[in-house]
């Protein structure tokens, strides 16, 4: 090992331990055998189904970060998540990056997107997630002002790419451990999100649901959404998290 990997090493936990005041959760501390499921950009009438189909085969839970204007259009399908024992969260009233937009800008949007959200779901919405992670210190103020608790992520099967569905679920179960969280789509933004990031992938999303869910069983991990695995003993973690 390097002198410069070691330094790397140490400073990690300082890192971690300073920047908690301005955190994003990144993980859950949990002795349970936890991976937080998360997915986003739906609800979708055709990728949604077929999550939902393979997350009951395996008796596991997800935080689904939805687009408001596709819950809204798609009501039914944000009743069987809920009927279903999972976690609705809000991911944005479009998929546009937060980091083009002023303070003012983003608190407005972030709160009118959760009061929608909750008006939706008949519940409280704790949990945000910003589209592609963007975030950077006065969008996070702005977004902890609008009540919700920003979440990041770590292993993901890369699911914005056409490529097997087996490659996809290898790649994200390889760097999953308890208390991690994953991130995964059950929806692709486009055009009507104000987004263009091309064309979907060509990819059956409940399929790499059960090879994901599949994986993890074998290493000996269970999904859980983020409020369920809180419930059950965990304890967030969060650092800093901020880029554009």
């Amino acid at each position: 090992m390097t002198v410069l990997s070691s330094a790397v090493l140490l400073a990690r936990p300082v890192w971690r331990f300073v920047t908690r005041p301005v955190g994003t959760v990144r993980g859950v501390a949990t002795s349970r055998p936890h991976l937080v499921l998360t997915y986003d950009d739906g609800p979708d009438p055709t990728a949604t189904p077929g999550v939902l189909a393979a997350l009951a085969d395996f008796g596991a839970t997800a935080t689904f970060f939805v687009l408001v204007p596709r819950a809204r259009a798609n009501r039914g399908l944000l009743e069987e998540i809920l009927a279903a024992g999972h976690e609705v969260a809000l991911h944005g009233i479009d998929h546009t990056r937060l980091t083009g937009y002023s303070f003012p800008e983003v608190g407005r949007r972030t709160r009118d997107g959760r009061r929608e959200l909750e008006d939706l779901i008949g519940r409280r919405v704790r949990w945000f997630r910003a589209p592609y992670g963007a975030l950077l210190p006065q969008h996070w103020t702005a977004v902890r002002a609008a009540g919700l608790m920003p979440v990041g992520w770590g292993p993901t099967p890369g699911d914005w790419r056409s490529l097997p569905e087996s490659q996809l679920a290898a790649e994200a179960v390889g760097g999953c451990s308890a208390g991690g969280i994953l991130l995964a789509h059950d929806g692709f933004a486009g055009p009507s999100d104000g987004v263009d990031d091309g064309p979907p992938p060509d990819i059956d999303r409940g399929k790499l649901a059960t090879l994901m869910l599949s994986g993890l069983r074998d290493r000996g991990l269970v999904g859980r959404s983020l409020g369920a695995s809180v419930a059950e003993g965990g304890r967030i973690r969060s650092w800093a998290w901020f880029h554009r």
